[in-house]
């Protein structure tokens, strides 16, 4: 079991959607979770800057789908040593998080973790193909199917 989080939703479509509870506000919440119920605790990270102030109070490092195949926000996160769990962009081929989880690896950090997410099928659609996981699964990083789009 993970608490999955997020202080900030910077990748909102509207700039006056809820966001969440910014980063000074949250942390100390994760760190009180991870205290008194003993979760590990995951949340994205948005800039490259995020990964250190952020990572002293989680347990894993979340890389959103976006951001996915950004060399210097993957470097910034595995510097931190903390797991980190890259969401496969929706853009990207499975084959494609091969490089994503290299840039983390060749870095010096071996806890990683993938997501799959869907791939894009026209516009504002998400499919699930199922043959991604065994191929992301090839890779070597554990897989993680995310139902919820």
């Amino acid at each position: 079991l993970v608490y999955k989080t997020s202080y900030d939703k910077a990748n909102r479509t509207s700039l006056s959607a809820t966001r969440g509870a910014g980063m000074d506000a949250a942390l100390p919440v994760f760190d009180e979770l991870r205290k008194e119920f003993s979760l590990p605790v995951l949340t994205d990270v948005h800039t490259e800057e995020q990964c250190a102030i952020v990572a002293p109070h989680v347990d894993v490092l979340q890389i959103p789908a976006f951001l996915s195949r950004q060399t210097d926000m993957l470097v910034a996160a595995a510097r931190t040593g903390k797991v980190i769990n890259v969401k496969k962009g929706q853009f990207l081929a499975p084959w494609d998080m091969k490089n994503v989880v290299a840039k983390i690896t060749g870095s010096g950090n071996a806890n990683v973790l993938t997501t799959e997410r869907g791939a894009s099928f026209g516009y504002n659609t998400l499919v699930s193909d199922m043959r991604a996981l065994p191929i992301m699964a090839e890779i070597g990083a554990p897989v993680i199917f995310d139902a919820t789009h």
